[in-house]
């Protein structure tokens, strides 16, 4: 079945897994971005999809590295002919390297009928902005793996954790969240490490779980700060920040800071909600009613909307300083302290 461009916004994942079952198949996919969890995958999708035979993959099966190639040699092999198959496949890895991607640009405008060229570009993207760029979105698949938001993130936690037929409970969805980050590569092998080391009798992964398998303490950690601010519980406070005070690296202020950034920001966001109930409030934050119980409600009893814009400033400032603006000697430790003492009073 011949190619044709369905639509002008840009591919998702799903939509080229779902082109390709459906006999769609461009001649060209370039894989971009930040996150090489996507890339990795549309990559290993496309060659089982489109050579799935081990005899295939011997003959027409190429696999060049950026750095030792040419867009020239790339496109000379795309121009081949398959030896007892029914297409050439070139998966060009690092293709960040290449130096003269441009002259791909004639091959885009009359690719070969049926070969396949799979570019997998890392840690970055093509300037848009480019001919070349411009070509590939119309005439082949141009997919950018963005690094993804907070909600993009839970969702990613939760789908993956359900592929491995494994339950994680909302409070553990959010430490990985927190503690492993956006790195999804990451996050997938973090989740098979925590499917294995889950008993046989248990029915799902708990904070304590993710704890002792990620390396946090389950007493001592960001979860525990938000909780005892958001209930001005000065002495817990005050035991939770001398800890990370001695343990930096563990918990470097760079970790905390945002956290708590993100945390007064939706409280402050809470009081702009036309129904503050906690189905109004989650629907207004994008977040479960749940989480609004347990990271909103608590902490808007204690701290007003102007309070809490303030704190968000105080916040600001306190990571200018973590930086060294304006702040030749005070160490992360007693910035920490400082901005504990301001949030509390």
């Amino acid at each position: 079945m011949a190619y044709t461009k369905k639509t002008t916004t840009g591919p998702t994942y799903q939509s080229i897994v779902s082109d390709v079952k459906a006999g769609q198949i461009a001649p060209v996919y370039y894989l971009m971005g930040e996150e090489a969890y996507y890339i990795d995958r549309l990559a290993d999708f496309l060659v089982d999809a489109l050579m799935p035979n081990e005899e295939d993959r011997d003959f027409n099966l190429i696999t060049v590295y950026g750095p030792d190639s040419s867009t020239d040699a790339i496109v000379s092999a795309a121009r081949g002919v398959p030896m007892m198959g029914e297409r050439i496949l070139i998966v060009v890895k690092e293709a960040q390297a290449l130096r003269d991607l441009d002259k791909l640009e004639f091959y885009l405008k009359q690719p070969a009928a049926q070969n396949v060229i799979v570019f997998c570009h890392k840690n970055g993207t093509l300037d848009r902005r480019k001919k070349v760029a411009t070509l590939l979105a119309k005439q082949a698949v141009l997919f950018e793996s963005a690094k993804p938001n907070d909600r993009e993130l839970l969702s990613f936690i939760q789908s993956y954790a359900t592929q491995k037929q494994v339950n994680i409970e909302p409070r553990a969805v959010q430490m990985l969240a927190e503690y492993v980050g956006g790195d999804l590569l990451r996050m997938s092998s973090e989740i098979d490490k925590l499917a294995l080391a889950l008993p046989a009798d248990a029915k799902q992964v708990t904070c304590d779980l993710v704890s002792e398998q990620i390396g946090v303490s389950k007493q001592f950690n960001i979860f525990e700060l938000q909780d005892a601010l958001g209930a001005k519980d000065v002495k817990r406070v005050n035991e939770i920040t001398n800890y990370f005070d001695k343990n930096q690296k563990a918990t470097p202020i760079q970790m905390i800071l945002p956290s708590l950034y993100k945390y007064f920001a939706n409280v402050m966001q809470a009081y702009y909600a036309p129904d503050r109930t906690e189905r109004g409030i989650g629907e207004w934050l994008g977040m479960g009613e749940w989480q609004v119980r347990r990271n909103v409600i608590p902490p808007m009893q204690h701290y007003n909307g102007v309070k809490c814009m303030n704190i968000l400033g105080a916040i600001r400032r306190t990571d200018a300083k973590s930086k060294g603006v304006d702040n030749p000697e005070t160490p992360p430790g007693e910035l920490m302290k400082e901005l504990v003492y301001f949030i509390l009073h």
